[in-house]
């Protein structure tokens, strides 16, 4: 049998005394390491470190970046970690133009404000002004003097169930039909009284209702593309598809098209 090697206390003593010296010192750096983020800490939550310095908005094009500052109620003399970001999403998406917002609080001093906006799809008129009309159907309460170009101007209409409706017709068309219209103006009649009267950039008038108007209007560019650009005219989409030209000297043609499946 082999013998054990047997190890005297004395051996194991200065092992014991190194190990025990080790955890000592782990202790103590942890000790020390601790207390240094706590002072580092209350240095920086009583500094103006802690203060916001910058806020960066983002995503706005309708709203300014002083108004999004305003809205959400941090100030550069607050302290960076008193922002909530629920309580600040909150009061930015009161905005009528705020279909969405992100706040994100970014180390030491700063807050990220993403905002995403309902999309501005025409321009109501009244009163010699132009309001913007969003996609979720609300008017915009500061209006322009100056006509608009990049979006339908819709004239003839209040702020009613009305255009709400048509609202609701004109987003469901596609972006490149909306673009070719120009105006859109109520002409009740009679027998409808949501017949609508439209105006397109490319010389066309279009008699409409705005019961059928998405359904309809989705078929203006095949319509269009089958007529002659150089004679004006009135393309009827009431009650299937029909184009009348515009009376030369007491004279009117009518011509059917075809434009709907």
């Amino acid at each position: 049998m082999k013998k054990k090697k047997v190890v005297s206390i004395e051996e194991r003593i200065p092992k014991l005394k190194q190990h025990r010296k080790k955890k000592a010192n782990r202790r103590l750096i942890l000790l020390l390491s601790f207390f240094i983020v706590l002072i580092l800490s209350v240095v920086y939550f009583q500094s103006p470190l802690s203060h916001v310095q910058n806020i960066d908005v983002e995503g706005n094009e309708l709203l300014s970046e002083k108004r999004v500052i305003k809205q959400s109620d941090i100030s550069k003399d607050m302290n960076i970690w008193s922002v909530s970001k629920d309580q600040t999403v909150d009061k930015l998406e009161k905005l009528p133009e705020v279909k969405s917002a992100k706040v994100a609080i970014s180390f030491p001093n700063s807050i990220n404000i993403q905002i995403e906006e309902f999309q501005k799809e025409a321009y109501l008129v009244k009163k010699n002004k132009f309001f913007v009309i969003l996609s979720n159907g609300k008017v915009l309460g500061q209006g322009t003097d100056s006509i608009p170009v990049d979006a339908p101007l819709l004239v003839g209409f209040k702020e009613n169930d009305v255009l709400a409706n048509m609202m609701e017709e004109l987003t469901a068309l596609p972006k490149e039909v909306q673009h070719l219209i120009s105006e859109i103006q109520l002409v009740p009649k009679k027998t409808d009284p949501l017949h609508i009267s439209l105006y397109m950039n490319d010389g066309f008038e279009v008699s409409a209702t705005i019961r059928t108007f998405s359904e309809k209007m989705v078929h203006y560019p095949s319509i269009a593309s089958q007529l002659d650009p150089s004679k004006k005219g009135i393309i009827d989409l009431e009650v299937g598809s029909y184009f009348r030209a515009y009376e030369t000297e007491g004279e009117q043609e009518n011509e059917t098209v075809e434009g709907e499946e």
